[in-house]
């Protein structure tokens, strides 16, 4: 049955009927379609195997890494469709940051927040290196906790620390859009509000799409919640509706803690 999904004018992102299959036959993401809001936090939630994250490495190319994957349907991303775009220019656009926290081991702190830049093979000169590492670690709350030590490895960083060196990473190529696969389930409860101050802040310049299993995380942050069951998109409402009065049987359950 098509469900009726909430409105959004001048979406970011419009995913228009979107499958996704790892096997001929086998969707593990059925005819998604939905508008998510410019500056705002969306929270994709539902239970383990409903399709969350297979969408969300979809708006970041993530599948081509696997071969046999398909993907049917349209992503646009300010009006483009990213399905026909060069990968590389759509995770510029999009930056990803997953589950747990993971700065390239070798590379500094400094060369960390840059990576993208050597990756996308841009090159830049050493005052403006320097500036966006100042200005992302300062975006993240990282700068003074971590200024002394710019060259060091960022694997020497606590969890919390190294989860918000990885959104400075994801924030230096000023995406559109940044994705967020259970950005805190490895982290403790004082790393995670810390993370979810961070994106309060950060919808201000980015629109923010969080894949999470923590319901009461996606209650506090999230202006927009999509609900997933089973590969299909079952609710689409704002975050205060879908919690206080969600339309659809199974939300409600899922919701109320009867399964998932």
């Amino acid at each position: 049955m098509e469900q009726e999904h909430i409105q959004i004018s001048n979406p970011i992102l419009q995913l228009k009927d979107v499958s996704i299959s790892y096997s001929p036959g086998k969707n593990a993401v059925k005819n998604v379609s939905a508008d998510i809001a410019r500056n705002k936090i969306t929270a994709i939630m539902g239970p383990s195997g409903c399709g969350k994250s297979t969408l969300l490495r979809a708006i970041n190319r993530m599948h081509e890494l696997y071969p046999d994957i398909k993907i049917m349907g349209e992503i646009l991303l300010d009006g483009k469709n990213i399905l026909k775009m060069n990968p590389m220019e759509v995770r510029r656009m999009a930056g990803m940051v997953f589950q747990r926290p993971n700065p390239f081991p070798t590379m500094s702190i400094f060369d960390n927040v840059v990576a993208g830049y050597k990756l996308n093979g841009i090159s830049l000169g050493k005052s403006e290196k320097e500036e966006i590492v100042e200005r992302c670690l300062t975006n993240v709350g990282l700068w003074n906790e971590v200024k002394d030590s710019l060259f060091k490895k960022g694997t020497f960083l606590s969890g919390g620390q190294q989860q918000r060196l990885c959104i400075a990473r994801a924030l230096a190529l000023k995406p559109d859009v940044l994705l967020m696969d259970e950005p805190t389930s490895a982290l403790d409860p004082i790393a995670t509000n810390r993370i979810e101050e961070l994106l309060l802040d950060l919808k201000n310049e980015f629109s923010i799409v969080i894949v999470t299993h923590n319901m009461s995380q996606a209650a506090r942050i999230s202006d927009y919640s999509m609900f997933m069951y089973l590969g299909e998109l079952v609710e689409y409402d704002t975050t205060q509706t879908m919690f206080t009065n969600p339309k659809d049987k199974r939300t409600n359950e899922y919701l109320s803690g009867q399964f998932g």
